[in-house]
This record gives C-alpha cells, sequence and structure tokens, in this order.
C-alpha cells in the first residue's frame, strides 16, 4: 500500500474535500475546463478508438499480458487506433501490440501517487489529474471497450459503460470481457441480478464474453462499422493545431 502521505497529495481528494471557499471553487472549475480542453486537443485527429482497459500489475510473461498485445495487433489490423490507460500491465500490452504493428496507440494516463507510470508505445499521450475527466473522454472517442481482467478501476469503467449502453446514453457501443474463468463468477451474479430483477435479461447480452481474440474483434468490427466517422478533421492554424 502507498503511504497514507502520498494518497494524500491527490488532487482527486482534494476535489473530495467538500465545499470550499468560492474563489477557490472557481479556480477548481478553471482546472476542469483546461484539462478537457487539453484533453479536446489531443484526442481530436486520432480516428475512432478501441480502448482496452485491465490490470496494470500483470508482466510480459502472463497470458493477460500477451492476450491484450494481440487485441492491440487486432485493432491496429481493423484501422482504428488503440487507447489504455497509458499506465504498465495491460495497458502497455494493447499499446504495444498496436505500435509494434504500425497502428496508432493513445496512452490517457492518470496522476497517481503509486503504481501508475507512463508506458513506452504511447507517442500520443496525456496526462490527466482527475478520473472523471479521464473517463469522460475515453467514452467520447472510443467506440468500443475491451475489458481485460482488472481490478476496482477496470470494474469502474466497466459498470459505467454498461450503465451508459443500458440507458442509451451511447449506442452501437461493443464491450467485449475477455477471460472466461476471470469473469464467469460475475456474470453468475448479473444472471442472478436479472433473476431478481434489477437488471433486465436483454441487459446480459451488452457485452460478449470470451476466451478468444479474433472472436472479440470480429464482435467489435461487426458492430461499429457504421458508427464510424467518415468526416476527416482539419487542423485550424488559427486554433494552433499544428500537425
Amino acid at each position: 500500500m502507498p503511504p497514507v502521505n502520498d494518497i494524500n497529495t491527490s488532487p482527486n481528494l482534494i476535489f473530495l474535500e467538500g465545499p470550499q471557499p468560492r474563489l477557490k471553487e472557481l479556480r477548481f472549475t478553471w482546472k476542469i475546463f483546461k484539462q478537457f480542453i487539453a484533453g479536446f486537443r489531443t484526442l481530436h485527429f486520432i480516428g475512432p478508438c478501441v480502448t482496452v482497459f485491465g490490470s496494470a500489475r500483470f508482466k510480459e510473461d502472463h497470458d493477460y499480458y500477451k492476450a491484450a498485445k494481440e487485441f492491440g495487433k487486432g485493432i491496429a489490423k481493423l484501422g482504428l487506433t488503440t487507447m489504455t490507460g497509458g499506465g504498465p500491465g495491460i495497458m502497455e500490452a494493447a499499446n504495444r501490440g498496436a505500435f509494434e504493428a504500425g497502428g496508432k496507440s493513445v496512452g490517457c494516463n492518470i496522476k497517481l501517487p503509486f503504481e501508475q507510470a507512463a508506458n513506452p508505445y504511447t507517442p500520443i499521450s496525456i496526462t490527466f489529474n482527475y478520473f472523471f475527466v479521464r473517463k469522460v473522454l475515453m467514452v467520447k472517442y472510443s467506440y468500443a471497450f475491451v475489458i481485460m481482467p482488472g481490478g476496482f478501476g477496470t470494474m469502474d469503467e466497466l459498470f459505467e459503460t454498461l450503465t451508459l449502453v443500458q440507458t442509451g446514453t451511447i449506442k452501437q457501443f461493443p464491450i467485449v470481457l475477455y477471460g472466461n474463468s476471470y469473469y464467469q463468477p460475475m456474470v453468475d451474479y448479473l444472471k442472478e441480478m436479472a433473476i431478481v430483477g434489477t437488471i433486465s435479461t436483454p441487459d446480459l447480452d451488452l457485452f460478449l464474453l470470451t476466451d478468444d481474440v479474433e472472436e472479440g474483434l470480429r464482435h467489435i468490427d461487426s458492430h461499429i462499422v457504421k458508427g464510424l466517422p467518415t468526416k476527416t478533421r482539419k487542423r485550424l492554424w488559427w486554433l494552433f493545431e499544428s500537425k
């Protein structure tokens, strides 16, 4: 576990401290605005993305790392951009697969006092101070998610996205869960939720559970073709949008 003093320096903790003086709240709002603008400027021209989530703790010799690398390669072959949280483990593997295959590779990192460090396979990278800004932008520029085995952060992304799809906030958005043995207990619990009535039975079709990278890529390819943007975005010199 990280030292308590390191945790207390987190900007997210400062954000959650409750009501602050009005001027401080205004400064905080300005910081959020700048984070969004920086994100828009970095991600506006990267093309349609598939975001791969998963644990930062899996090493290069782990099967999940190897599978994430294959997803990155496959996403590149589909002509799509691979986006991750920019850190080590699964994130590094997916970025590495895309990078080594000659595809676009993007990292949306987060400032943390422990664990998270940028991986070397993200020619395009941005670091956020706040989780909620990062999550909004990763969903905004993604057309599909691949959810590899992971911890609290991965589950957070999974269930927030499932909620957005379930409520129709985002549509035509395939979600691939990779790892039958890892995710089957969770899927069994979701089935219990459907039995109780807290979710609907059709909600169980909002994702694909698989152990096959190729099946996951086919699922993505078959669902997002119609939703891809066709207009090429031009860089505007008067907005200082350099190549």
